[in-house]
């Protein structure tokens, strides 16, 4: 059972930063890829940035430029670091990791949240 533990949300002001990180229980090159989602109030949950095992990447249109998502092979740990944070950033920040290696499976983290004020 792989496990997901996030952490690094808070509160800022617009403006601000934030770096989120999601510690895995396993070698994060064995899954297919891994994201970070969010869920804002009232909506559905979307895709923010994901990193493949070869390491691209892809981002929401809406956080090119101001997030960037890496990580450490080493420490089994993916980051999102999120700069010029905007209100409509607010929500509930998920690591997620999707693993073909057999059958196919999504983990999901507990989730950390994120507030942006203006």
């Amino acid at each position: 059972q792989v496990q997901l533990v996030e952490s690094g949300g808070g509160s800022v002001q617009a403006g601000g930063s934030l770096r989120l990180s999601c510690a895995a229980s396993v070698n994060i090159l064995r899954m297919n890829s891994m994201g970070w989602h969010r869920q804002a109030p009232g909506k559905q949950r979307e895709l923010v940035a994901g990193i493949s095992s070869a390491g691209s990447t892809n981002y929401a249109d809406s956080v090119k430029g101001r997030f960037t998502i890496s990580r450490d092979n080493a420490k089994n740990t993916v980051y999102l670091q999120m700069n010029s944070l905007k209100p409509e950033d607010t929500g509930v920040y998920y690591c997620n990791a999707f693993s073909t290696r057999d059958g196919v499976r999504q983990y999901w983290g507990q989730g950390t949240q994120v507030t942006v004020s203006s």
